[in-house]
């Protein structure tokens, strides 16, 4: 199964997605946008820079839970992750961006 983005209306009427990996899993969220073209721009920057690993940083949250936030070339986030329990399972969400961040699938929700 292949990884697609879910678009959908957030509130106040701006737009955000989230990437699904195969298993329909959110392994990202995006942050939000004021119109749908500017959450498609979102997608595309998603696509191209979920394949570079230094778009990738890995934090911690004051909980000590890992996460990460996806960035664009100009250093604005695209999006983040989950409240990981461990570095690997955040790396394994890593990973699964990756394999899924390039899909061209984009559904409306």
């Amino acid at each position: 199964m292949d990884g697609k983005y879910k678009l959908k209306t957030a509130a106040g009427g701006k737009f955000m997605f989230n990437l699904l990996a195969g298993n329909h899993q959110v392994v990202l969220t995006s942050e939000s946008y004021n119109d749908k073209a500017g959450a498609m721009n979102g997608i595309k920057s998603c696509q191209t820079n979920s394949q570079k690993d230094d778009a990738f940083e890995r934090k911690t949250a004051k909980d000590d839970s890992p996460y990460f936030v996806l960035k664009a070339g100009n250093g604005q986030t695209i999006g983040k992750s989950e409240m990981y329990s461990s570095n690997s399972a955040m790396e394994n969400g890593i990973a699964s961006v990756k394999a899924n961040g390039a899909s061209g699938t984009v559904e409306e929700a």
